[in-house]
């Protein structure tokens, strides 16, 4: 019977803490190029998609449009909610509201489950962060759904019997793990255990699992073949042969209740395979309107079907390692496949490297902390309620209910400071860094860079000089691309120059105020400014600025003002003097702002001479900016020093009908390129003036950023279609759409259009059939809104 046929596919959806460790925002990742980052990339690929993936109809037309996480189980990252809650709101909001639907499908459970907080390998941590990492995953969960969490993923599936036992003790139900994981199962009212393999167990039924302490949890054993299909067989090709492998699963011959489930990355619909969250939601479609099983998720089975058989998990092992856990601590040799002959004989010191710098700040944290906290463990563990909403009511009521006494401003901050240590002492364990080929990949000098802000906060709060000790602890670690060299060399050259102290921010916020980058006062990354005043003076294209400051870190409270000269010479030279402020002595520095001004007055050189009296020789230079403002002040710099006459509308050379030399190639397109992606930046594209800059390219024949453009006219054209779905009779968005429409028709560029696809398949459900009803009636505006509509819908490729 069908009804005894049950399916649950499980997705496990995850992206490690790429934030800056200290400006906690991503920086541009060129491998993600075109998009800005890899976050960005996977969230248009995958993430989004799946709230609203398409069901097309014979003809191929959309047919429908499905939130999958509504259908699913799946557990999300706090590390990647939190960045979707910032930067993709939409998609954020949608898997919320999918879990909220599926407590009313799934009687009363939701489909989404915790996850560990940043995932770090559980077994490989102490009994204390593996505390933390729960407390911390159930409460981020509990803060986003608005409920507690029947289940948790453990990362990579890494599995030992104390990690369970945690999991129980903090309410969590079930785990989901790798059918080699289990060791031996047996019935309930039975005394023999039976022996299992990957092959052996059973995957179609729940199993209580009895701890040492007396706890017991419930796990789930997913079909491992299956699984494998899914993420490596191309199983996604199509939604109905998805469906059949699923169906072929079942024991026709067994009448007790079945449950199919599957356990994949939940990035495998989408981004490892184009379309795959449109196999995914044909198949849950497919299943369900034929009546061929019932869809389900692990809470409602465990409800519906308590487990029969019990079983004992194989200890330290999980689900991408054959050697148990061995890939994040030893050259076992499971690697991503890309340098068959590298080793990763990095991996042991990296482990060491940063087991040794968590042991020596813990002692010191618990002393310093007592002296402030009432308990300084208990502290971190709330901690997270904090982090998850960065406002001053969860600092207050965080501190009410966790201070010693009350505290002075300098203790708060010293608290916050104290906690952020920890915070990233434990970011600095997340699993990829040892996953992949390379030392020097990005996940590895990732937790460098978190461990460089522990070694920073240490010195600063504790007394202690680390930095030295933790690279001895890395000295056998070294790259095995000889470019990159051992791990005191990738520390010094990709890890060092990105620390952030209160005096740098101060000079990125000099110059970026100078320079006409700052978009967004009083606040950029985590500074505030509090308070701020400068004078400006301008000899044609030199620039001076100078002036006064109070910034504050929004993470720890840290604050001081600082008085602040930049000198820009109009091309590429600038420069920075800031220093703390006397603001006791305001005349003083009114008189020292004067004598700038003053000297800017005989000339740059005198200005020049004067900033390095006022500030010394120290000055900071355009590497003092962040890196993701620097890039485009760079471009803007460049293209303004070098193509100032390639790229003026008056200039012969624009009407010379001939490519431009070789050595002027890369001038025309800096120049050419910066004037594109200037034009995309307007809130309403100039179409003309576009195709103009794409025809001078033509004509110069330099190389046009094809694929960034369309994906800035992309980002463009969701946006209007977005602007027109809140307000349909918006005719301006109207209008603006199908110029950008017919703008990427006609260029015949790679334009990604699933989102403003989408949107206008929405849109012609209710606002077109009733403008077009109007339009029958005489009404001449929404004769035009339906005529420019489906001329959109044209453009956009809608059938």
């Amino acid at each position: 019977m069908t009804t005894q046929r049950f399916i649950c596919v499980h997705g496990h959806f995850y992206q490690p803490p790429r934030e800056s460790a200290w400006l906690e925002a991503i920086e541009a990742q060129p491998s993600a190029y075109p998009y800005h980052d890899w976050n960005e990339r996977v969230d248009d690929e995958c993430y989004a998609p799946n709230t609203q993936s398409r069901v097309l109809n014979g003809d191929g037309a959309i047919a429908d449009l499905v939130n999958n996480y509504a259908h699913v189980s799946f557990d999300m990252g706090p590390t990647l909610l939190s960045w979707m809650e910032r930067h993709a709101p939409g998609a954020y909001a949608a898997i919320l509201e999918a879990d909220r639907e599926s407590r009313r499908r799934f009687s009363g459970h939701g489909a989404a489950i915790a996850q560990a907080y940043n995932h770090i390998i559980m077994p490989l941590a102490t009994r204390r962060d593996r505390v933390t990492q729960v407390v911390w995953g159930i409460r981020d969960f509990s803060a986003r759904f608005g409920r507690d969490p029947e289940g948790m993923w453990l990362p990579e599936a890494a599995v030992e019997n104390e990690t369970l036992a945690i999991l129980a003790d903090h309410g969590i139900r079930f785990v989901i793990l790798a059918p080699r994981q289990a060791q031996r199962v047996r019935s309930l009212d039975s005394l023999l255990w039976l022996d299992v393999g990957e092959s052996t167990v059973d995957p179609k039924q729940p199993y209580r699992v009895w701890l040492p302490g007396g706890q017991q949890i419930t796990a789930f054993f997913y079909d491992g073949p299956a699984s494998q299909a899914v993420a490596f067989e191309n199983l996604l090709l199509t939604g109905e042969r998805f469906a059949e492998r699923l169906l072929n699963g079942f024991d026709r011959d067994n009448p007790r209740p079945q449950l199919m489930h599957i356990a994949t990355d939940g990035e495998t619909y989408g981004h490892h395979h184009r379309f795959g969250d449109m196999a995914l939601a044909y198949m849950l479609r497919y299943v369900q309107q034929r009546g061929l099983a019932k869809l389900t998720v692990y809470g409602e089975y465990l409800d519906h079907h308590p487990p029969t058989h019990e079983a004992q998990v194989r200890e330290n092992t999980s689900w991408s390692c054959s050697h148990g856990i061995e890939r994040w601590r030893s050259d076992c040799g499971c690697k991503d496949g890309g340098h068959p002959t590298w080793h990763q004989r990095w991996r042991r010191p990296l482990r060491d490297a940063l087991d040794w710098l968590r042991d020596q700040i813990a002692p010191a944290y618990e002393a310093q902390a007592a002296t402030l906290l009432r308990e300084s463990w208990a502290a971190r563990d709330a901690y997270v309620d904090v982090v998850v909403r960065r406002d001053e009511a969860s600092l207050t009521r965080f501190l009410r209910y966790h201070a010693g006494h009350v505290l002075t401003d300098g203790e708060r901050s010293r608290v916050l400071r104290l906690l952020e240590m920890q915070r990233h002492a434990m970011l600095m364990f997340a699993s990829d860094a040892w996953f992949f080929d390379d030392l020097a990949r990005v996940e590895p000098v990732q937790a460098m860079r978190h461990a460089a802000r522990v070694i920073e906060l240490a010195r600063d709060e504790l007394g202690l000089d680390l930095e030295d000790g933790f690279l001895r602890e890395l000295a056998d670690a070294a790259s095995n691309d000889p470019r990159h060299g051992d791990a005191r060399q990738i520390y010094e050259r990709m890890v060092r120059p990105e620390t952030v102290d209160l005096p740098r921010a101060a000079a990125h916020y000099a110059i970026s105020k100078a320079m006409g980058l700052l978009t967004t006062e009083p606040s950029f990354y985590t500074y505030a400014v509090d308070q701020a005043d400068a004078v400006t003076a301008a000899s044609g294209p030199v620039r001076l600025m100078s002036g006064t400051a109070r910034l504050r870190s929004t993470l720890t409270a840290e604050q001081r003002t600082y008085n602040f000269g930049v000198l820009h010479d109009g091309r590429l030279g600038i420069h920075c003097g800031v220093r703390p402020s006397d603001e006791r002595n305001s005349i003083g520095l009114r008189s020292e702002g004067d004598a700038l001004m003053t000297a800017f007055e005989a000339g740059y050189d005198a200005a020049l001479s004067a900033l390095r009296l006022r500030f010394g020789n120290g000055l900071y230079r355009i590497d003092a900016v962040f890196p993701d403002e620097r890039a485009v002040l760079v471009e803007r710099l460049a293209a303004g020093a070098m193509t100032s006459d390639l790229s003026d509308g008056k200039s012969p050379l624009r009407t010379l009908g001939v490519p431009l030399a070789p050595n002027l190639q890369p001038i025309g397109a800096l120049a050419l390129n910066a004037r594109a992606h200037a034009l995309l930046r307007e809130p309403d594209i100039d179409a003309e003036a576009f195709r103009s800059v794409v025809a001078q390219a033509a004509l110069w024949g330099v190389r046009f950023d094809q694929e960034g453009l369309a994906h800035a006219l992309s980002k463009h054209i969701a946006a209007l279609l977005e602007r027109l779905r809140t307000a349909p009779l918006d005719t301006d968005a109207l209008s603006s759409a199908l110029n950008c429409a017919r703008l990427a028709w006609q260029l015949g560029w790679p334009v990604r259009l699933w989102r403003p696809q989408n949107t206008y398949w929405l849109l012609s459900r209710e606002p077109l059939a009733e403008q077009e009803n109007h339009a029958a009636s005489g009404d001449r505006v929404a004769a035009q809104w339906a005529h420019d509509f489906r001329s959109l819908g044209r453009a956009l490729h809608m059938r």
